[in-house]
């Protein structure tokens, strides 16, 4: 694992918020292309090049190797990425999407389920990616150790998330459904890793040691417990008939 900032309490809390989920979708598309063709053909790149990377390692795969697998030339390569360490950086960022998208679930602001439901989907979520990802982020650990462009990005991504995450907690306890005494960065640093490293060590590396339900089952428990989630109390409805 790559050594990560300490993350820092966000400006506002965005539990049921829909502006932070906005701009979470507008980063994600800053950088595409504008028509649809050439967002297809970048997009066809960045997978071609997480495959690459995945079965070759990033230092020994070749810009030709990702043309190639892509079905592209060299020079349609370079019309969208500089380098193989620019097309990584694009890989970094789809994957943190995809591992992160629990979140969405968290920030939905039509959502009619309770912060309990909400957690436990995004924590099944974070848990099936990580299982399906294992192999481009173990590449993006290794590059992370010596390049550091790469690992200040990475650190970046989860910093961001972290302060989401913690802001999301400071929401809950100003409305009364968590434990008030809790410093929100320092549960979500403690829970934040404690996550990270039970997918890594007991769901990844040679195999799965527990049954997967089972896991999100009871990490949920603990995230519960640890916060003390409480659901909101149901509103009575008021009889008006006499």
């Amino acid at each position: 694992m790559t050594t990560v900032p300490q993350p820092q309490p966000a400006a506002e809390p965005v539990w049921s918020s829909g502006a932070d989920s906005q701009l979470r979708t507008q980063r994600w598309d800053d950088d595409v292309p504008r028509s649809r063709r050439g967002a297809e053909t970048r997009a066809r790149l960045v997978e071609a090049a997480k495959t690459v990377f995945e079965e070759k390692g990033f230092h020994d795969a070749r810009v030709s190797d990702i043309g190639e697998r892509a079905s592209l030339t060299h020079s349609a390569f370079y019309h969208y990425f500089d380098s193989k360490e620019d097309i990584l950086r694009e890989v970094v960022t789809a994957i943190d999407h995809a591992l992160n998208s629990g979140m969405d679930v968290i920030l939905d602001p039509t959502s009619t389920a309770t912060p309990r439901e909400r957690l436990t989907k995004a924590i099944r979520i974070r848990f099936e990616a990580h299982r399906k990802e294992a192999r481009i982020m173990n590449v993006i650990e290794q590059v992370a150790r010596y390049n550091e462009q790469i690992n200040a990005l990475w650190s970046e991504l989860y910093q961001r998330h972290c302060e989401e995450m913690a802001a999301s907690i400071t929401q809950l306890q100003r409305r009364g459904l968590a434990d008030a005494t809790l410093d929100p960065v320092i549960a979500t640093d403690a829970l934040a890793t404690m996550t990270l490293r039970f997918a890594e060590q007991s769901l990844v590396q040679d195999g799965s040691r527990y049954d997967f339900d089972a896991a999100v089952d009871q990490i949920t428990k603990i995230f519960i417990n640890a916060l003390q989630l409480r659901d909101p109390k149901k509103r009575r409805r008021r009889d008006d008939s006499g």
